[in-house]
């Protein structure tokens, strides 16, 4: 676990307090359509407002690309914000820094909240400018970060101004890295990892780590026909990626080397059909008689329940991405029977689950579990990179604060 300061650790009555918050949340004509982002930082928000302190809001949206781009402007998500807040007027600045921002930070009273402009009008911002970041760091006497989401980029909101600031983590940003922590750094075993998706290429780092932490490492989505694949079953036409047969093979031999080997599950049957539609015809069969003009599209029932039972007797889950096509039904059949199973034990207090990255919320809230498990983080790549044993340059600036 890295060690950081949190708000407990730092007096903030009367201070300028600038948060870097995630306020890139979908939009559709003029409207939020997913509220979680904002809604997960109001806890951070309230808080230091409720402590007196003059809370300055920093975040990105889009990718304007270092220009102004009115379609961009977070001058629309003050309301919303202000109503996740109960009702709270939350002031808007046109710009992140200069006479506008100083003037509108002058202007704040204790429990006060202002929303600065886009940070990415700036290219010096996704540059990791020095400069900038100080411009930034001038606006406050302290820096909170509760944006774990954008930890995994080394930007000048993100890491640059934690070296002129006391800086601390903000209540989501701490929730996110004590939830992994729990399930990688030191966790109850046996310990699950359920990885699903498209494509191992994208995710080799990440299931190399994962295969040298976890007991047992669950394979589903298209992943698992490549894996099906390198192992000499035909899968039809089914989303592979038949180049990468040796990286998968080299995985299980990663798993099986290990002084405690790490099981690898991979479906026995499966849910074919000979196109991927709602209401097409679709039939089970077990993985070495797939078609030759089928797809591969969900993990079959009797392997589903394979894995319920084994997640009946792990003590930790880490999930990330489906186990079939989920969008799409009867393709979401075992996602949700499985998951559905996670959530059940992890209300009787048997299991610790945290999920994350990609379509793994959206799959969650189609089985509608994501408010069961222990943790869902909604932080995409940071996500990703923390479960691949990266070091995410915002955790690392946090760090570094605490040291000094």
């Amino acid at each position: 676990m890295p060690t950081f300061k949190t708000l407990d650790d730092i007096a903030v009555s009367g201070k300028r307090a600038v948060l870097r918050a995630d306020l890139n949340v979908p939009v559709k004509n003029g409207a939020v359509t997913d509220q979680t982002r904002i809604v997960r930082l109001t806890p951070t928000i309230r808080e230091l407002a409720e402590k007196g302190a003059r809370v300055v809001v920093l975040s990105h949206f889009g990718r304007p690309n270092g220009k102004v781009v009115p379609e961009m402007s977070l001058a629309p998500l003050a309301a919303p914000l202000g109503k996740a807040l109960g009702g709270k007027t939350v002031r808007f600045a046109p710009d992140c820094v200069g006479a506008a921002a100083e003037a509108a930070v002058k202007a704040l009273g204790p429990g006060e909240v202002l929303l600065l402009e886009n940070l990415r009008f700036h290219p010096e911002e996704e540059a990791n400018d020095t400069g900038f970041a100080q411009k930034l760091a001038a606006l406050g006497d302290l820096y909170v970060n509760d944006a774990f989401s954008t930890a995994h980029r080394a930007h000048a909101s993100t890491e640059a101004i934690a070296r002129f600031l006391p800086a601390v983590a903000g209540r989501l940003m701490e929730a996110e890295l004590k939830a992994l922590g729990a399930v990688l750094e030191n966790p109850k075993r046996p310990v699950a990892a359920v990885v699903g998706g498209a494509k191992i290429s994208t995710k080799l780092d990440l299931l190399g780590n994962l295969v040298a932490r976890v007991d047992h490492l669950v394979i589903g989505g298209g992943m698992a026909n490549t894996f099906l694949n390198a192992q000499g079953f035909a899968v039809g036409k089914s989303l592979c990626e038949h180049d990468m047969a040796e990286a998968a093979r080299a995985v299980l031999e990663k798993a099986r080397a290990k002084p405690m080997p790490c099981r690898v599950h991979l479906p026995t049957d499966v849910v074919v059909a000979a196109e991927f539609k709602a209401g097409a015809a679709s039939a089970v069969v077990a993985r070495d008689k797939v078609p030759a003009d089928s797809m591969i599209l969900d993990v079959g029932p009797y392997s589903a329940r394979q894995l319920m039972r084994l997640l009946e007797s792990c003590k930790t889950l880490v999930w990330n991405g489906p186990l079939g096509a989920f969008e799409v039904k009867p393709f979401d059949a075992a996602t949700n029977a499985v998951a559905q199973t996670a959530a059940r034990l992890t209300k009787s207090g048997a299991l610790l689950s945290v999920a994350g990255g990609g379509d793994t919320v959206a799959a969650l809230n189609n089985a509608g579990v994501a408010g069961d498990f222990s943790y869902v983080s909604t932080a995409g790549g940071a996500f990703l990179e923390w479960l691949e044993g990266k070091t995410l340059p915002g955790v690392a600036a946090l760090e570094a604060a605490a040291k000094r």
